[in-house]
This record gives structure tokens, C-alpha cells and sequence, in this order.
């Protein structure tokens, strides 16, 4: 039988274990080539350009 809760947890204590687990949005850059919005580091998927290639 494995360890069990001296008492319940509450909805404050919850929320503050939780709180780190959020999503981050993503950070868009605009293509320079395109002007469309894109991830950085990666190429664009409206016209494929990747740093003036």
C-alpha cells in the first residue's frame, strides 16, 4: 500500500503547482521577404525563402 494525502489539497495549492505548467505563444517574426509571419530559425512556409536563400 503506497503513501496516501494527510489532507485534501486545495484549489489555491493546486493552482499554485500548476502555474509553471502554462503554454508560451509562439514568437513570430515577419519574413523579410514575404512579410507573412513566421517561426525564426526556420524557413518561411509561404514562399520558403531562410535568410535571403
Amino acid at each position: 500500500m503506497g503513501a496516501l494525502p494527510k489532507r485534501k489539497t486545495s484549489k489555491a495549492r493546486q493552482g499554485e503547482r500548476r502555474s509553471h505548467q502554462r503554454l508560451s505563444p509562439p514568437s513570430l517574426v515577419k519574413c523579410p521577404q514575404c512579410n507573412s509571419p513566421k517561426l525564426p530559425h526556420l524557413t518561411c512556409p509561404t514562399c520558403g525563402t531562410y535568410a535571403g536563400r
